[in-house]
């Protein structure tokens, strides 16, 4: 989210620079394109995501990809609430990778957020918000923000206004008072003539109003989509096999490449011999990169063959003494030398740690890089043809990846042509500013002849991720004889500061937080919840050690830290109800508690555990309960809390990317093992539908899970887990 935060500056610079005018022609521009790449013959636009056939066939293009996560039906769901829309006419298409779709209501959301001033960013008019995200080539899925921005400030707004282009078209046609019709199905309606117009009838004259930028929209009281557990578009295609991914793409005469890149982040190319893998049969080419190689074959398991046949030399770039402890000891000098780089919070720690009768704890937690891990490895498809080049493939901002593509192949922006397609798992891997292989395959494809195919292997996608940071914490804290907090100090270390996502929600009379920059030559990159993953099991697991320090129940300490009446303590009593918090055990068993908010999503789980015969940790049961404001897809919404549920389980027992002499150890599955099917723990979800202002829910599922489960060991053998993985402590 820094690059983000950056680039919205970047972005807002630029804004000034070009004035008023600039803004009002752009945002005139943008909705004229829109509407010529998505307006059939029998279809009307309404707005730039929305268009109308003259069938009533209701289409929605989205600016989100598919990831996997359902966002999109939640989408045409609190589009089609506020249209009152038939829904067996709705259906949902990728908006096209280009500037008119760049999603304004993501970049309003994400700027509000990064600034911390919703109230000024609210205030900017619509035209001054499309100009800076279309300037930022904007077409994110990610930061839990499909249904919290696009759906909410977007896909319902454009539903509510163009329901009254409908109504007014109507009322003209009818010789009727608008406030006499009524909508549903698709249908406005006169009650007291029984007259009714179809949409697709009215479609074509509706286009022509303008649409309110503020239209009233529906109460939750009278939802009819929001909130049911309607069947997701994507399933069908995905079980019958009909769905298409990037790995997926075949086109005629097709060559296929795979890459080897230099095994030390920051090394360079400096020789390699073509000649042994020219000698394998079906190698046509061998492509020189800055820190790479590329092998170009009739098909992948030739282009593998000839890459493993090849001897590249690269340096390193001085990055040869970099190792996994070289780093924490790189954390714990900067922490040592106690000059942060950024500092939040409020009160007198001092005071507080000096406070009488105030016991003191101090505790040092360790995370190392976690990788995305994700299934489907990089596929991306390029054909250079006639000074035009078109990708075909899985990212979650095909607008920027066209643009990147672009600028590695020389090309105007205008020539190049993106085609978004599903992606077999991300969580944030596929975020072209993380990642090298738009720039390879555009690169590539000016050399090659015939479409070309940039797989990468699976050692390859391990071992040059962009991963979630290695990251350290020191934590001071101090109870007082009446079982509270008096003052909390949190030091921790990583490349990001983060100082928002630390989740600081408890009533501290004092509290601080310091961020100590460490850099190393990883990439890091957005993974699944960001920050809230580290500082989520650092906070959490260090309230649990006050807790036992205070002699108090670790739920009834969290409780008496939390307002009565506010939304966390609500999550965290509901969620101490609903898993028998308290009731008894087996022997060897215990229950961890915590609580995380995330993306204005609170979620707590309540984890049972024990160990296996081995030493290894066996999950049980995970308990979670959410309080994301609103819940628009309730199954969806339960898949993606279960979805990361298991996936931080995972990283907290076995998962790590460890370094030595600057390279990545781990190559694939073998040495990065996630959660098996058979050792996923029964897992009981429950909402909280608040009212609030709505949350997302793809990642704050995760957070709550590592240090819910630590605390649960601790319970069941009286030992404290400080450092992830477990079962490398384990071992150790």
């Amino acid at each position: 989210m820094g690059m983000i935060r950056r680039t919205f500056l970047i972005g807002g610079a630029a804004v000034v620079g070009g004035g008023i005018f600039a803004i009002k022609y752009a945002d005139s521009a943008a909705r004229s394109t829109a509407a010529t790449l998505t307006n059939g013959k029998d279809g009307h636009n309404f707005a730039t995501w929305l268009r109308i056939g003259d069938d009533g066939k209701i289409t929605l293009y989205s600016p989100h990809t598919d990831i996997g996560q359902g966002s999109n039906t939640g989408l045409a769901q609190m589009l089609a609430e506020e249209l009152d829309a038939d829904w067996a006419k709705v259906e949902v298409v990728s908006a096209p990778a280009e500037s008119a779709f760049a999603n304004v209501p993501l970049g309003r959301g994400f700027l509000a957020e990064m600034t911390g001033a919703p109230g000024i960013v609210g205030a900017l008019p619509m035209s001054v918000a499309s100009m800076i995200t279309r300037s930022l080539d904007l077409q994110i899925t990610g930061g839990s923000s499909a249904l919290r921005f696009t759906g909410q400030h977007g896909m319902r707004v454009i539903g509510a206004a163009t329901r009254l282009a409908l109504i007014d078209t109507a009322a003209k046609r009818l010789g009727v008072p608008a406030a006499e019709l009524t909508t549903a199905n698709s249908k406005v309606t006169h009650a007291k003539s029984g007259r009714a117009l179809g949409y697709g009838a009215l479609a074509a004259e509706a286009a022509t109003h303008s649409l309110s930028s503020a239209p009233v929209l529906k109460q939750a009281k009278d939802f009819r989509f929001i909130g049911k557990s309607v069947p997701r578009f994507d399933i069908p295609a995905k079980v019958n096999g009909t769905a298409q991914y990037g790995m997926d793409v075949i086109k005629p005469d097709m060559r296929v490449a795979t890459v080897i890149a230099a095994p030390v982040r920051g090394g360079k190319l400096v020789s390699v011999d073509p000649a042994p893998a020219m000698a394998v049969a079906g190698v046509e080419q061998v492509i020189k990169l800055d820190g790479a190689v590329v092998v170009v074959a009739k098909g992948y398991w030739q282009a593998l063959k000839g890459a493993r046949a090849l001897s590249p030399k690269f340096s390193d770039g001085g990055n040869g003494g970099i190792s996994t402890a070289s780093i924490f000891a790189d954390q714990d000098k900067l922490r040592a030398a106690n000059k942060p780089d950024a500092t939040a919070g409020s009160g007198d720690v001092d005071a507080g740690f000096k406070a009488s009768g105030a016991k003191l704890v101090e505790a040092d937690y360790r995370l190392p890089f976690l990788h995305h891990a994700m299934m489907e490895p990089f596929a991306l498809t390029a054909h250079h043809k006639d000074g035009t080049l078109e990708i075909w493939g899985g990212m979650q901002d095909p607008l920027a990846s066209k643009m990147g593509a672009a600028k590695a192949a020389g090309l105007a922006p205008d020539k190049v042509t993106f085609h978004p397609m599903l992606i077999g798992g991300s969580f944030g891997r596929r975020l072209p500013m993380y990642m090298e292989i738009v720039d390879q395959v555009a690169r590539v494809a000016m050399q090659v002849p015939h479409p070309v195919k940039l797989i990468w292997a699976r050692e390859e996608e391990v071992s040059q991720g962009a991963y979630r940071p290695q990251s350290s914490a020191h934590i001071k804290g101090a109870v007082g004889g009446d079982g509270k907090i008096t003052a909390l100090q949190y030091d921790f270390a990583q490349p990001e500061d983060g100082l928002r996502e630390v989740p600081f929600f408890y009533d501290l009379p004092a509290a601080t937080r310091r961020h100590f920059k460490q850099v190393s030559n990883q990439t890091v990159g957005a993974w699944r919840s960001v920050n809230a993953t580290q500082h989520g099991f650092f906070t959490e697991s260090f309230i649990d050690e006050l807790a036992h320090a205070a002699g108090v129940d670790p739920f009834e300490f969290r409780k008496r830290h939390l307002k009565p009446g506010s939304r966390h303590r609500a999550v965290l009593e509901e969620v101490a109800k609903r898993s028998g918090w308290g009731t008894p055990l087996p022997a060897g068993t215990g229950r961890g508690i915590a609580i995380v908010e995330s993306f204005n999503t609170i979620a707590a789980h309540v984890t049972e555990a024990t160990l296996n015969d081995d030493g290894s940790p066996k999950v049980i049961k995970v308990t979670a309960v959410v309080d994301c404001g609103t819940v628009v897809n309730p199954r969806n919404a339960e898949a993606q809390v279960m979805g990361g549920i298991v996936m931080g389980l995972s990283t907290a027992i076995g998962e790590a990317i460890t370094l030595d002499k600057g390279a990545v150890q781990q190559s694939n599955f073998n040495d990065y093992p996630v959660l098996k099917l058979a050792d996923a723990p029964i897992i009981d979800v429950h909402f909280i539908n608040s009212g609030h202002e709505m949350g997302g829910l793809g990642e704050p599922g995760l957070p709550p899970a590592a240090p819910a489960l630590a605390n649960a060991l601790f319970a069941a053998t009286g030992k404290r887990v400080r450092q992830l993985p477990i079962l490398a402590q384990a071992k150790a």
